[in-house]
């Protein structure tokens, strides 16, 4: 073992991490820690290590603090990731970036596996197979993809509270399993699906807040030549997950975390609204954007306040999209005119008596025997778009 070796771990060990000399060379070989740098002593002299480098000290607590004993490395390089791309609380030390390749390497394996990428590929290969093959394209689509309900409206849920009532649940809208249509579309073609098919789909994504009536109207229109050209070869392009994040620079890739780390922070606040967060003139503003554009059920289908590192992953390669990319510079225009939301009018003490205000609130809503739940058919999807996936979350934002 090196004296710097030695130095990093007796330095980890002081914050409770533990790490052998092993792994850290086994973290240097895979690319994913820095070497010391070391000073020449002269000619046949050797070299000698006179400061351990900070980041290499931080880059190995990050994969300290991540890569745990029988997981994949890939998933605690997503997890450093997004942690390296989180605010940074007065005093603390920034978290160094992981090498942007072991990031890129680490998308690709997860969105390869996951659903939405194997639906788009099952959907690609039965093009041209006719009826039989979109029957089977719909089957599958419809076995893989989740059960959607939609979202409880958080303003409504915050009423109800308030009166003491039970939490409302908003009747179905289109199914979640509309979106099927689009995953045909992109297999077998727009023309082959039909404009009254991918109306639903749209409507169940919750894009600009426009029913079926809505969609069906622009896209039949577009499809009798009555209004602007619908681009179905962008659609099919961008459909496939793998070969953005493939396509993607260095930047953009840091640029997906940033649009993702700050549509989960104006996500939460959406949310929280609904469980008696304090409000505030700020939040309300930003509440009222996103109800505009009319974002909100986007958001709570693309976005989780405490992704899974695969959800990550599929967030991420969404956030290349400009659309959110768009929308996250929206609600940061918003944010920037009202930046206090944590601050109540009138109440001097700032964060802390929001914080206050906010555990005495839900002390007082838990003393009178009301349960923050919708009843036993209260279903948690409709709060967060939270998915179970290996156990492992990240830093809430």
């Amino acid at each position: 073992m090196s004296p710097a070796d030695r130095r990093v771990i007796r330095e980890l060990e002081a914050r409770g991490l533990v790490v052998t000399a092993s792994q850290l060379e086994s973290w240097r070989r895979m690319g994913l820690l820095p070497r010391h740098r070391r000073r020449g002593l002269g000619r046949g002299r050797g070299s000698v290590v006179d400061v351990v480098d900070p980041v290499v000290v931080e880059s190995a607590a990050a994969l300290a603090r991540h890569l745990r004993q029988g997981r994949d490395r890939r998933l605690a390089v997503l997890e450093w990731f997004v942690e390296a791309g989180m605010p940074v609380l007065p005093g603390a030390v920034r978290v160094p970036e992981p090498p942007v390749a072991c990031v890129r390497e680490a998308l690709v394996w997860v969105v390869e596996r996951s659903v939405s990428q194997r639906v788009v590929e099952f959907a690609r290969s039965v093009a041209g197979t006719g009826e039989e093959g979109l029957d089977a394209l719909y089957e599958v689509s419809g076995r893989l993809m989740r059960p959607y309900r939609g979202a409880a409206d958080p303003v409504l849920v915050r009423a109800a509270l308030e009166a003491g009532e039970d939490v409302p649940v908003e009747a179905e809208g289109p199914g979640f399993g509309s979106v099927v249509h689009l995953i045909a579309a992109i297999g077998v073609g727009a023309q082959e699906v039909g404009s009254d098919a991918l109306a639903e789909a749209f409507a169940a994504i919750g894009m600009f807040g426009l029913t079926v009536e809505d969609w069906a109207r622009m896209l039949g229109a577009a499809e009798r030549g009555e209004g602007p050209p619908v681009d179905w070869g962008l659609l099919q392009q961008n459909a496939d997950m793998v070969a953005q994040v493939l396509r993607a620079s260095d930047e953009e890739l840091v640029r997906a975390r940033e649009v993702l780390v700050g549509l989960r922070m104006f996500y939460a606040l959406y949310v929280l609204h609904g469980l008696l967060l304090p409000d505030t003139p700020a939040q309300a503003a930003l509440r009222q954007r996103i109800d505009d554009l009319g974002m909100f059920p986007l958001l709570d289908q693309v976005i989780a306040i405490s992704p899974s590192p695969r959800q990550v992953a599929e967030f991420l390669a969404l956030c290349l999209e400009p659309f959110l990319g768009n929308l996250y510079e929206a609600l940061m225009e918003q944010f920037a005119q009202d930046p206090d939301i944590f601050s109540l009018p009138g109440d001097a003490t700032g964060p802390v008596g929001f914080g206050e205000t906010w555990m005495r609130t839900v002390r007082e809503l838990s003393s009178s025997g009301r349960a923050v739940s919708g009843g036993e058919d209260d279903d948690p999807g409709e709060w967060a778009s939270v998915q179970p996936d290996d156990g492992v979350a990240s830093q809430p934002g």
